[in-house]
């Protein structure tokens, strides 16, 4: 877990509205609700949150719902984050936020690589039949491949990236709003480490 609490990391110019800079900024900091690290892409518009999943919390979250242990240690071991988009412009000039994941770049060790979305891994549980009601969880579970939110909606579910429990990668992400489409890095950003940690509260 990060020693800082909340810190700025990256600052990106380059959103502009009329006679203003919208400046999107990166904070990190341990989310309060799964006392886990987290990193936020913000600015007047929308904000993006990623939130580390331990590998046992999705092991044991999937296991209830019908997965086998090799299948729910497949997920977990996958680098899975909370995931939460939220369309801001409500508060300030209202405008639809547009995105879909396969836009999205991971940047890891040199390479450049794309998550592993919905209709990824639905191909992946069809060759490995898996029964249709968890592959049904596991589409509701995970975080939409594109959506549209209009001023004031908001959505989360589980991202997969596709990498060993902790690597550290960068993160592009795309987006439409305002008429335009926005680029910004969130940079170190950590998969969870595969460790049991104790119960709170206990020694």
């Amino acid at each position: 877990m990060p020693r800082s609490l909340l810190k700025p990391l990256l600052i990106l110019p380059g959103l502009f509205i009329p006679g203003l800079v919208m400046a999107t900024d990166v904070q990190t900091g341990v989310d309060a609700e799964a006392q886990l690290p987290y990193w936020e892409l913000r600015n007047r518009e929308m904000s993006l949150r990623l939130v580390q999943r331990l590998p046992d919390q999705s092991r044991a979250f999937f296991q209830a719902r019908g997965f086998s242990s090799e299948h729910a240690d497949l997920i977990a071991r996958s680098c899975v984050f909370q995931t939460v988009f939220k369309n801001t412009s409500n508060l300030t000039t209202p405008s639809p936020l547009e995105y879909h994941l396969h836009d999205w770049t991971v940047h890891y060790k040199g390479t450049q690589r794309k998550m592993k979305v919905r209709e990824d891994w639905k191909q992946e549980w069809q060759k490995r039949g898996l029964p249709m009601a968890a592959q049904l969880a596991f589409e509701w579970a995970l975080y939409p491949t594109e959506q549209v939110y209009q001023p004031g909606d908001y959505n989360w579910g589980m991202s997969v990236f596709n990498l060993e429990p902790g690597s550290v990668f960068d993160l592009e992400v795309v987006w439409q709003q305002s008429g335009k489409q926005h680029t910004a890095t969130i940079k170190g950003v950590e998969c969870a480490a595969d460790v049991t940690l104790a119960p709170r509260g206990s020694e």
